[in-house]
This record gives C-alpha cells, sequence and structure tokens, in this order.
C-alpha cells in the first residue's frame, strides 16, 4: 500500500513475520521458491555456462541491433544511428548492419554521414540496389544532381521493378 492509502496492482511479496529473512533470497515468478540472487536457472536464456550475461548480450552487435531497429520502428533514427554506430564497431564490414546505419543517418537528416554509409555499404555489396538509391538520394539533398543521377539510374538498372527508385530518378532536375 501506498502512504497515501493506494493499493498498488503488484505488491511486493512480504516474508512472513515468523520466517528469518535472508536478504541474498528472492522469490520467483511463482512468488514461492526462492533463488540465490546472481544464480542463473538452468532453463533461462543464460546458463552458467553461458559467456554472455544480459548486459553483453545488449551489447553485442546483434543485440545492438535490435534494439536499433526498436528506435527505428518508434521513428527514432539518430539514436538508432548512434546504437548501429556501435554495432558497426563490433562487427565492420557488415552489410545489415551498415545499411541500416545508412537509412538511420539518412533519415535524421545527417546526409553527409548517410552518403559515406551508403558508399561503405556499395564497397562491401556493389549489386546493392538500395546502397545506390540510398546513395543517389544522399547526393541529391548535399546538392549533387549529377552524380545522384547515376546512382539512381544503377538502382532502376538493378531493380527495374520499383517504382520508388523510378520516381525518385524522375524527380531530378
Amino acid at each position: 500500500m501506498w502512504h497515501d492509502g493506494r493499493v498498488t496492482h503488484d505488491p511486493e511479496p512480504q516474508p512472513a513475520p515468523d520466517a528469518p529473512h535472508d536478504p541474498a533470497t528472492v522469490p520467483d515468478a511463482a512468488g514461492d521458491a526462492p533463488d540465490r540472487v546472481g544464480s542463473n536457472r538452468a532453463e533461462g536464456p543464460f546458463t552458467a555456462e553461458s559467456p554472455l550475461d544480459p548486459l553483453d548480450e545488449r551489447e553485442s552487435a546483434y543485440g545492438l541491433l535490435q534494439r536499433a531497429d526498436e528506435l527505428t520502428r518508434g521513428r527514432h533514427h539518430a539514436q538508432a544511428a548512434v546504437l548501429l554506430e556501435r554495432a558497426h564497431r563490433l562487427e565492420p564490414g557488415r552489410g545489415s548492419i551498415v545499411e541500416a546505419m545508412a537509412r538511420a543517418r539518412y533519415n535524421s537528416a545527417q546526409h553527409q554521414l548517410a552518403l559515406e554509409s551508403f558508399e561503405e555499404l556499395l564497397v562491401i555489396d556493389p549489386s546493392s540496389h538500395y546502397g545506390h538509391y540510398g546513395l543517389g538520394q544522399s547526393l541529391k539533398l548535399l546538392g549533387r544532381p549529377d552524380a545522384a543521377r547515376t546512382h539512381l539510374r544503377l538502382a532502376c538498372a538493378l531493380a527495374p521493378q520499383s517504382t520508388l527508385y523510378r520516381a525518385a530518378l524522375a524527380r531530378l532536375p
């Protein structure tokens, strides 16, 4: 109960008044079988043999990519770009990370950094139609329409079914 009289919906389990209190134990999810604090259950995602604890998993390239994806879905592109830069440092040359980083930078109006990331993506995968499209769009926003046209044409050639790429090429002056 709160001190103002409100009742909480999920009260903390309290030890019985006559039970000895051991601060190193906590109740499990069912509230009955205490485990030692810091112990890992065999059925949990991180066992005693696991080299990663939950914090390390969040700092792996995959964990950072997943967190950045959540931020991107929430339209927090600049924050996603920061996480993707960290993932990129952990696994340089990974096309999926570079593409996500380029996209996040572009969507957060970091066009010069986006351009550099799209160029890096094309070094990794020269046939990436999205890489050519993103590079073309970045070049266009940086005032280089002739170079943009080249990459947008390549994007259209690599993905002829894309109306998005054709429309971007048609909008160039």
